[in-house]
């Protein structure tokens, strides 16, 4: 397909050339070299044959790049306009204490305040020499790290930027058809491109904010809820059953693990104390609720 269109390889191999000298530079920076593992259900008829995981490849790689240069880009020179923005912002984590103690627990020592380069240097060791685990350390670390929020910038503000980027200056934008905030973003692009008034005063741009931060939420909650259902429907045969896991949440509302041998989250109902983001255990699956989404182990020592 690529040799049907006459220069499109050379295009598309510049094109990975430079997304990965801007990945570089963000690396430089600070910005977290990360591994996730991300799962879609296979059907068979209709039961669920296997939880498949969705590798991630150059050209995600490519094109994940040149929309982080993208979003930065607008949202510099919305400032430079004097336009306000809405920015995405991902704080300092609040649980640097806990990455430290992980860190140690891999021979690395962090400094005591949140610090992205030397926590990218870290991650990157790793990265190195046990990639087999690196995702399970990923998802880890990206726990601790926190949620994203929207938040609205006027003209030579002062927001602490984006950590897990490091960047100071980011917002959404590439995605107008699907995602509210970057369609915001566009319009106030438009305003300033042409010349015309703020098309959001402060007020509204700060209430817009709070409604794109919660809206996520909740279809992060939705997009969660169907997962977990699509996994226990996957996990129902295996009732009784023991699997090595990993703490991946651990406050007042409970304690959540990660199986290592399927891409599975559920709750730990018994003998979650002491534990904390990080731990290895072992667990036995105790029950499964389909309609709800519910997983349920029990610590096995």
């Amino acid at each position: 397909a690529v040799a049907a269109v006459p220069g499109l390889d050379a295009n598309l191999l510049l094109q990975d050339r430079v997304a990965q000298q801007i990945k570089d530079y963000r690396e430089t920076r600070g910005a977290l070299t990360l591994q996730t593992i991300e799962s879609r259900p296979v059907f068979d008829n209709d039961q669920i044959s296997a939880l498949e995981i969705e590798e991630k490849n150059r050209a995600r790689d490519l094109i994940e790049n040149f929309m982080i240069a993208a979003n930065g880009v607008t949202a510099r020179f919305l400032a430079e306009h004097n336009f306000p923005s809405l920015r995405r912002v991902v704080r300092s984590p609040k649980r640097w204490g806990r990455i430290v103690e992980i860190a140690a627990e891999h021979g690395t020592t962090l400094p005591s305040e949140p610090d992205s380069r030397a926590l990218e240097n870290f991650l990157v060791n790793q990265k190195s020499v046990d990639p087999q685990h690196f995702p399970d350390l990923s998802l880890t670390i990206i726990k601790l790290l926190g949620a994203g929020e929207y938040s609205a910038e006027l003209p030579e503000g002062n927001l602490p930027g984006h950590f897990g980027l490091a960047v100071k200056d980011y917002g959404h934008s590439t995605a107008p058809n699907r995602r509210f905030p970057d369609l915001i973003t566009q319009r106030l692009l438009k305003a300033a491109l042409r010349s015309e008034p703020v098309p959001y005063d402060v007020e509204t741009l700060d209430k817009l904010a709070a409604h794109c931060t919660e809206q996520e939420d909740a279809a992060n909650k939705v997009e969660r809820q169907v997962g977990k259902s699509a996994a226990a429907l996957f996990l129902q045969s295996h009732i009784g059953e023991q699997f090595d896991a990993f703490i991946t949440g651990a406050a007042d509302k409970g304690t959540w693990v990660r199986l290592l041998a399927y891409p599975v989250e559920g709750k730990l109902v018994q003998g979650f104390q002491g534990v904390d983001v990080g731990h290895r255990i072992r667990v036995r699956l105790d029950s499964v609720d389909v309609d709800r989404g519910f997983i349920d182990f029990s610590r096995v020592y």
